[in-house]
């Protein structure tokens, strides 16, 4: 039976990230700005994003792509924190810290979530949502339409929410 290939090769991304630290270490003493990170790098904390988020914990969210992108943002911001003398495993290194930023993203979503449906009920639908019959192109049905939309993806949220949190 043939091996499945990782898509991040663990041995490799450690190597780029050696090298990088050596060029960044060398830049620092030069007095240079740091170097950009190259894009092998760039394309290994994609790709642990991306992967990470197709597990079924983190797959229905609509937000999926800014966890993504707060995901690699982080890898970017703590770079530099990664020390090969400590651990030869920067796939782990890396995963943990997109899994965290996950989850931050997921408690944004959520507060913003509460702070959009607070808001609705304070100032009720019907006060949202009121019109003449045909106001804007849009008719009652329609309004009535979208308060159902907003009404189950609202508990969607919650309920999609409240799995994660348990």
């Amino acid at each position: 039976m043939k091996k499945k290939e990782h898509y991040v090769n663990n041995k490799d991304f450690l190597d780029a990230l050696m090298v990088y630290r050596k060029e960044v270490k060398l830049a620092k003493e030069e007095g240079r700005d740091k170097p950009k990170v190259p894009n092998y790098i760039g394309e290994c904390f994609l790709k642990i994003a991306t992967h990470l988020s197709y597990r079924p914990n983190f797959v229905n969210y609509m937000f999926k792509d800014d966890m993504i992108c707060d995901g690699i943002e982080n890898c970017l911001q703590y770079i530099d924190n990664f020390d090969p003398e400590k651990s030869t495993n920067p796939f782990a290194y890396f995963t943990q810290i997109i899994y965290f930023a996950f989850l931050r993203r997921i408690q944004k979503e959520k507060k913003q979530l509460e702070v959009k449906t607070k808001l609705l009920e304070r100032s009720g639908f019907d006060e949202v949502f009121a019109a003449d019959d045909n106001i804007m192109g849009f008719n009652m049905s329609d309004m009535n339409s979208i308060k159902e939309n907003l009404e189950y993806r609202n508990n969607r949220w919650t309920v999609q929410l409240l799995q994660t949190s348990i």
